[in-house]
């Protein structure tokens, strides 16, 4: 008798795809950043500086708004404050067992710090200059630390959150916050007068290529499937 052919599961054929997918895109304009940043290409130069001096003059204008942001990025979305957080989970994972996973993470933020504090030396970029600076930062501007570690952290946090069975009401309020707090902390950074646009962009991108070949590594390694957050039908509870 007749039997069709078995159907190759799509959970074991693409599980790495999109992050890695992801990863490389990022990798490539992170890269083309890199380039023009250290040419230096003039428009992009231009464009740096005409959002440098509009953020500035306006929060000269606003300093009730700028002292928020300030806290924000000083406090609330410093990188050690998030790494901490960061620390926080990984050590609750090793009290439930998930030894891997908890030391893939805890790599995964460290690889990143160090290809950032890499790249700055590297590139040497200095940071804006005024001649009334609203807040202070130390070392190279290129890429933004503050924008790559949230970056990281976030990502990395929503990856474990998607592998366990959360509601989708609890899947998307992570989302919203992480995107916030991406988001956020890059603006703040431009706000206070302290990182170049092109600094937290590239911040941005290269924080999403070490997510995304952290996510890739780790299934590869592990054998397992990355599951999405569990889908249910509107009405039932998480």
């Amino acid at each position: 008798m007749w039997s069709p052919p078995p159907v190759q599961s799509t959970r074991t054929r693409t599980p790495f795809r999109a992050p890695a997918l992801t990863a490389a895109v990022a990798a490539a304009l992170a890269l083309l950043l890199l380039v023009l940043v250290a040419a230096p290409w003039a428009p992009l130069l231009s464009l740096d500086t005409a959002i440098a001096r509009a953020l500035h003059r306006s929060a000269h204008t606003e300093p009730g708004f700028t002292e928020a942001n300030r806290v924000l990025s000083d406090w609330v979305w410093d990188p050690w404050a998030i790494r901490a957080l960061l620390v926080a989970v990984v050590v609750l994972l090793l009290r439930r067992g998930a030894t891997l996973p908890a030391l893939w993470v805890a790599a995964a933020s460290a690889l990143g710090t160090v290809v950032q504090q890499s790249l700055k030396s590297a590139v040497g970029r200095d940071r804006p200059h005024w001649e009334q600076p609203l807040d202070t930062a130390q070392y190279a501007a290129f890429p933004s630390g503050h924008a790559m570690t949230a970056t990281v952290v976030c990502g990395l946090l929503l990856w474990l959150l998607g592998r366990e069975s959360v509601g989708t009401r609890v899947w998307w309020a992570a989302v919203l916050v992480a995107a916030f707090s991406v988001l956020g902390v890059g603006f703040t950074r431009l706000y206070l007068g302290v990182h170049w646009f092109s600094d937290v962009v590239a911040g941005w991108l290269l924080g999403v290529c070490v997510v995304g070949l952290a996510i890739t590594s780790y299934e590869r390694f592990s054998g397992g499937v990355p599951t999405a957050p569990e889908q249910r039908s509107p009405g039932v509870r998480s």
